[in-house]
């Protein structure tokens, strides 16, 4: 690759279905195994070439992402070379990425935010195809996109959100596009001709009309797919990658630790049960409590609770006046309190 690398991550969406947390935050920074969503977004293209020199183009909404992705990525990672686009109207992923039309020069990966995948980038350098497209089989594809393929096992286009189930064969949100110029006229063309679904520009169509304009587009299947865009997903992405994590837990007092656990050394626990399936942040104090398959944010106190499937916020408090016989689901947003009888 002559030209740096650029990856391109849209991230403008409002969150809705990860409410309340997404009202005091962008969905990349909710918390999951241990870190925010986002660096295990980017942890995963680490295997992708000249990595180290790659530009990050963030797409980010008016409302939180226009400060905080900028003052988190700054913080955590200030040797990254990154550039900002802000996103004002909600008109679809296409129209995101044409906002960032003057950063798609040269080879380029699109993913969005809440896709973690067990990608091997490597190969891309050597690659001949136009665009490549990550899929993977679902038994049921008709909230997704899907791609057809042809007889020679190249993508003839991509349907949006198909009525029936007989193609299960996937788009899980990232792609890479040999020139990302290519990308852009084609989005240029697609909104000119009005290709939309329910008022939003889609990615796979702006890449439908790349292969009717002769682009060779392959796709590459995955076994691992990982969502973090809802409650119910990033708490089963919990489990999947705590799963798959190798961990130290410390002993705390009076507390059984069931693996397998992410708890920050900074967090205080004291005559509690602990897991499994659980995530326990930065500063944390939890006490006289039992906690199973649930992600706990930084700075919550926990105390006399019983808690299962439940998302809790930063800076919360939960609190009893005596550990209950049956566990609670919360999904509570930061800076909240809650009091139990």
């Amino acid at each position: 690759m002559a030209e740096t690398l650029k990856i391109v991550i849209p991230m403008a969406g409002w969150g809705t279905r990860m409410r309340p947390h997404t009202y005091s935050k962008p969905k990349p920074l909710v918390s999951v195994a241990g870190k925010t969503t986002l660096e295990h977004l980017l942890d995963m293209f680490a295997s992708a070439p000249n990595a180290q020199q790659a530009e990050y183009v963030f797409i980010v909404g008016p409302y939180l992402g226009e400060t905080q992705i900028p003052a988190f990525l700054h913080k955590k990672f200030p040797h990254m070379k990154t550039h900002f686009v802000t996103q004002h109207e909600m008109k679809g992923q296409s129209h995101a990425l044409a906002l960032a039309r003057d950063l798609f020069r040269g080879p380029t990966i699109v993913c969005f935010s809440d896709t973690l995948m067990d990608a091997d980038f490597s190969h891309l350098a050597d690659g001949e195809a136009d665009a490549v497209a990550w899929v993977m089989p679902h038994p049921d594809p008709r909230r997704f996109g899907v791609a057809e393929l042809g007889a020679d096992g190249l993508v003839t286009r991509f349907i949006e959100k198909p009525q029936s189930v007989e193609n299960n064969l996937v788009v899980v949100g990232c792609y890479y596009f040999k020139e990302g110029a290519q990308l852009i006229a084609a989005i240029d063309e697609q909104i000119q001709r009005g290709v939309m679904l329910k008022n939003e520009y889609f990615l796979t169509d702006a890449i439908t009309i790349m292969i009717e304009q002769g682009a060779k587009v392959r796709t590459q299947s995955i076994h691992t797919w990982l969502d973090t865009g809802t409650i119910e997903a990033t708490l089963e992405t919990n489990r999947s990658l705590l799963e798959k994590a190798s961990t130290q837990v410390h002993t705390y007092t009076g507390t059984q630790v069931i693996e397998p656990v992410f708890i920050h050394p900074s967090a205080e626990i004291r005559n509690s049960v602990i897991g499994p399936h659980v995530s326990i942040g930065a500063n944390c104090k939890i006490e006289d409590s039992k906690i199973e398959d649930s992600i706990i944010e930084n700075g919550t106190q926990i105390t006399r609770a019983a808690l299962t499937h439940s998302l809790i916020g930063a800076n919360c408090r939960v609190e009893g006046k005596a550990l209950p016989k049956e566990s609670s689901s919360l999904n509570i947003g930061d800076n909240s309190a809650v009091f139990h009888p």
